[in-house]
């Protein structure tokens, strides 16, 4: 039971404080995860997000799902989706009238513009963390390989993160495991 209270607290702080959707709630939850209520470790919680991400919908409530159930089962998925999707719907039932009246105020443009940075400094610090845990257990060769050939088919021959992300998976189970 106390598990549960903790998913559901390990999801409602990211809920509530993801400004700017999944991008901004991944290191929250990470964080909370991980760090706070050790459910996984950094390389798990990576797995998990690399999964994620190659599924379709909201990265956030993928997570919830996934890490919910691995912790507590369904009623531990249950718990999770719900703690991480009740905040953005309360906050849009109940400032709704408020966000079309200032949806064009120059103040709420520059404070959305001023969250940005600190949504890709968040997603660094992750991207970091990832990239020493992949260097700590696969070596510097094995992480450079997976680095420099997911940037250049992202980047250069313009692929599906979707594929790139299989093709690493696939990668690390040829020559990780």
């Amino acid at each position: 039971m106390l598990d549960l209270w903790y998913l559901f607290l390990a999801f409602l702080i990211p809920g509530i404080l993801g400004y700017g959707g999944g991008p901004a709630s991944i290191p929250l939850i990470e964080h909370e995860v991980v760090k706070n209520y050790e459910f996984l470790t950094t390389t798990e919680f990576g797995e998990i997000l690399a999964l994620g991400n190659a599924l379709p919908g909201p990265i956030a409530t993928k997570l919830a799902g996934y890490i919910g159930y691995h912790v507590a089962g369904t009623p531990g998925a249950i718990v999770a989706l719900i703690a991480t999707i009740v905040p953005s719907l309360v906050a849009m039932i109940l400032l709704l009238g408020l966000i079309m009246k200032f949806k064009d105020s120059p103040k709420v443009k520059k404070m959305t513009s001023l969250i940005r940075p600190t949504i890709g400094i968040l997603l660094f610090v992750l991207a970091f963390q990832f990239f020493d845990t992949s260097y700590q257990s696969a070596g510097l060769l094995q992480t450079a390989i997976l680095i420099i050939s997911s940037f250049l088919l992202l980047e250069k021959a313009k692929l599906h993160p979707a594929f790139v992300i299989m093709g690493a998976l696939t990668y690390g189970a040829i020559f990780l495991s």
